[in-house]
């Protein structure tokens, strides 16, 4: 390091950092501007709501919403003709006969099932299709209790393997691995353009199929069910696009969660009808409060056929004002008499007996349910519940050699596939046009300095300043200026934010000050001083807002990329520096794996419960400091030198393993079919791009690390763009 590098870090070292003022709460800024969209949305969906007077005035509403969730789900398969159900063996018992069944309408993914049936089978029979849980698969006791208990009743009763779970599950632990591992899954599908909710909900209608078309079951008698955790929303979004089925139970869905705190508050503003964001991305819909297709709209398009808004735990019925707004609309058709509700009791922080917890759907929860069963379907309360069970052994559906003949395939690698069939090579404006799509709100803010300071540290002048971006959110920044007139300037960005930059990487920035080059560490949205907590796991604080963004039609991705373009419009309003000589530096300090890392399991929500550790886990990757160097490129064109370290090196080695190790926040549906990164890259043509120490999605280095110091590379880079 030159002697002038050596003063300028000597100048620079005790530099605080900090920008925000002691009186702003830097973590809760992105949270606070998502939770103020989210109440936008639902005040938006409670206004046009309130415009519906009449039958004709609903339908429209509801019409216009649920095709706009259809759009949302991505592209489905068109419904298959009869297709060929294998009954892999059969066990016979008192009154009632179990088929281990398996059916493959999606070419690669046999969908495995545990059909019940009446013995002897009557001429005509209420049919019931039960979506289960997150938590367990189909061999699950209670759902074994409801399929023998009901074909004794003379009905017949289907409970699929939901994908991802059971014998169609994805990763190899399986047990309640499977619940985890629909974060992963669905991050697989969403790259490609797909998701678990549309995968989940034509498989549902499947379900169907086999018991019109191979059963002989009532067309006018076809209930739904969907489980306590996780079943009830596939139902809801199934029985909104599926006319056959005549008879809904969604348990919490539509309304309050278990997670919601009672009593409600007075008055329809202060309801969330949106929703809350939850990792395994059925309960939080992509584009749903940016559409309007909220969840009660979807429980509520089940009228005027008979609906149960059933709930697990202890339930606020005089205040929901959802149960209220179930209630206009099938008093538009004057069917009131079809609605029902149920609840359990207690709350989901409570242990049994204090609440009434279950896997799927439990005694309790279906006591309350038989009088409404028995009103919608014809199926009798019985007077005693079966006690049979099997042993998931003997509910196998999907033996070896059934398996080979059906050519199964990992869900990924169908995904794929669909996703290099829907490629589009882009560049140019097409290319940003596609890009700022998927991204959603990319465009740079208007320039508004919330507040500028600076100071002389020896031969460089250090400006701190904030930057409002939108009610309530900032971006805090540090513009380090050399003695040196109207200076080219350098913008590095990176998850760990500015404070991380500055320590790891003190040695380039004082390089780059000694050449004459200006450095400016923004801290944008989520990152830095703004970050809403440490935790970037699927749990995490991040996760959420993530989600939260993909509701609102937008991307945590594409409101960094805003975020940037808004400081590199504040840099052109500088005298200090010449922004027209920019280089973009997208960094990461977050360790790598190993080549030959074992993929251990994922940590449990109930591992301090147990007092077990969880396993040591992977390093993530924090790729989003390369991918917004490559993206800022793709979008300011005066952008001339672009270095990504440690970035990802495609979208697509998602779909490589069942594992991956990406935190959601990078994550943009679709992006398979836009080129993916390799196409950012070409897509910059002969502008100085260096991508190194690029990593997969399992963060396994892909591009080495070419070994000089990031300011070596940027400096020659910078010379040689002013040449």
């Amino acid at each position: 390091m030159s002697a002038t590098a050596a003063e300028i870090r000597q100048s620079l070292s005790g530099l605080d950092p900090v920008v925000l003022p002691a009186s702003t709460d830097g973590k809760a800024m992105w949270p606070e501007q998502v939770r103020r969209r989210i109440h936008a949305a639902s005040r938006r969906n409670t206004a046009a709501w309130e415009q519906v007077k009449d039958r004709e005035a609903w339908e429209k509403f509801r019409d216009q919403r649920i095709a706009a969730l259809r759009r949302s789900l991505g592209p489905r398969p068109d419904p298959p003709g009869r297709f060929e159900v294998h009954i892999a063996s059969t066990l016979d018992g008192d009154g009632y006969v179990v088929q281990n069944i398996c059916y493959c309408p999606r070419p690669g993914d046999p969908i495995t099932a545990n059909l019940y049936l009446p013995q002897p089978q009557p001429a005509a029979m209420p049919g019931a299709v039960i979506c289960h849980s997150h938590h367990r698969p189909k061999t699950q006791n209670e759902l074994q209790d409801i399929g023998i208990t009901w074909a004794r009743l003379g009905a017949a009763v289907i409970v699929p393997d939901q994908p991802g779970h059971g014998e169609r599950g994805q990763q190899p632990f399986g047990g309640r691995q499977d619940y985890y591992f629909r974060y992963q899954l669905n991050m697989q599908l969403h790259v490609a353009g797909l998701s678990l909710m549309g995968w989940m909900t034509w498989d549902l209608s499947r379900a169907v199929d086999v018991l019109l078309d191979h059963v002989g079951v009532d067309p006018a008698r076809v209930a739904m069910l969907g489980a306590v955790a996780g079943g009830g929303d596939p139902v809801a979004v199934t029985a909104a696009f599926d006319p056959r089925v005549t008879c809904v139970v969604p348990f919490n869905f539509g309304g309050p969660q278990p997670e919601t705190q009672y009593p409600l508050p007075e008055g329809v503003d202060a309801f969330n009808f949106c929703g809350r964001a939850y990792f395994d991305a059925t309960r939080n819909l992509p584009l749903s409060a940016r559409d309007d297709f909220l969840p009660w709209v979807i429980v509520a398009a089940a009228a005027p056929r008979p609906l149960d808004y059933a709930h697990e735990f202890a339930w606020d019925r005089e205040r929901d004002p959802v149960w209220r707004r179930l209630g206009e609309v099938y008093d538009l058709y004057g069917a009131r008499d079809r609605l029902d509700a149920m609840n359990g009791w207690g709350r989901v922080t409570l242990r049994p007996p204090e609440a009434s917890h279950c896997t799927n759907i439990g005694p309790a929860h279906r006591e309350r349910l038989y009088p409404f069963l028995q009103r919608s379907i014809g199926l009798p309360t019985p007077q005693k519940e079966s006690d049979t069970r099997y042993e998931p052994e003997q509910l196998v559906c999907l033996p070896p050699q059934l398996k080979s003949k059906l050519r199964a395939r990992p869900m990924r690698l169908i995904a794929r596939d669909h996703a290099a069939a829907g490629c589009e090579r882009l560049d140019g404006d097409a290319l940003r046009q596609r890009w700022a799509e998927l991204l959603g709100g990319v465009e740079p803010a208007a320039v508004r300095v919330a507040s500028l300071t600076s100071e002389a540290r020896g031969r460089v002048t250090v400006s701190r300043a904030v930057l409002e971006v939108d009610e309530g959110l900032s971006v805090p920044l540090l513009l380090l200026v050399p003695a040196t007139p109207a200076p080219g300037v350098v913008v590095t960005v990176a998850q760990q934010g500015k404070a991380a930059l500055l320590e790891a990487r003190a040695d380039d920035v004082a390089a780059l000050l000694a050449a004459g080059l200006a450095v400016c560490l923004p801290d944008l949205r989520g990152t830095g001083e703004t970050a809403p907590g440490d935790d970037r796991s699927r749990s995490g604080k991040s996760t959420d807002l993530s989600l939260d963004e993909l509701m609102l039609g937008t991307t945590a991705l594409g409101g960094r990329l805003a975020d940037l373009r808004t400081v590199l419009a504040w840099l052109r309003t500088r005298e200090d520096v010449d922004a027209r000589r920019l280089a973009l530096w997208g960094d990461s300090l977050a360790p790598t794996n190993a080549a030959d890392l074992v993929d251990p399991p994922q940590p449990g929500d109930r591992d301090e419960r147990s007092g077990q550790a969880p396993p040591p886990q992977p390093a993530q990757a924090e790729p989003l400091g390369g991918l917004l160097a490559l993206l800022g490129a793709l979008f300011e064109a005066d952008a001339g030198v672009v270095l990504s370290r440690r970035g990802l090196t495609n979208f697509a080695t998602l779909l490589d393993t069942p594992y991956a190790h990406l935190p959601h926040d990078v994550i943009v549906p679709g992006v398979l079919q836009a080129g993916d990164v390799a196409g950012l890259v070409v897509a910059l043509g002969d502008r100085r791009v260096l991508v190194e120490g690029a990593v997969n999605a399992r963060n396994i280095e892909v591009t080495p690390l070419t070994g000089q110091p990031p300011s070596t590379w940027l400096i020659h880079a910078m010379n040689a763009a002013a040449e």
